[in-house]
């Protein structure tokens, strides 16, 4: 129990920006779900998802969601995955 109504305005605060990393991760959770089934599933449409969970893995980070290193991870498996399936044999 917050003290003080700094505290107070400080967990009001927390619990807001907790529901709104919480929302943008797990769209972003699902958004490479899709994406790595479309992959499998080696569908023309993959091309598209791929490059829109590129954007979105960028704005998560920008927006501190996620850190760099995890950004960069996340989208190295990705994009290498996605050439591992699309290559031209």
């Amino acid at each position: 129990m917050p003290n003080s109504k700094s505290a107070e305005k400080n967990l009001r605060k927390a619990i807001k920006h907790r529901s709104y990393n919480a929302k943008i991760e797990n769209n972003l959770k699902d958004l490479i779900k899709k994406g790595r089934r479309l992959i499998d599933a080696k569908d023309g449409k993959a091309k598209d998802l791929v490059a829109k969970i590129l954007v979105a893995i960028d704005k998560a980070a920008q927006k501190g969601v996620i850190k760099k290193n995890t950004r960069d991870r996340k989208k190295s498996r990705l994009q290498k995955k996605f050439n591992q399936a699309f290559k031209k044999a």
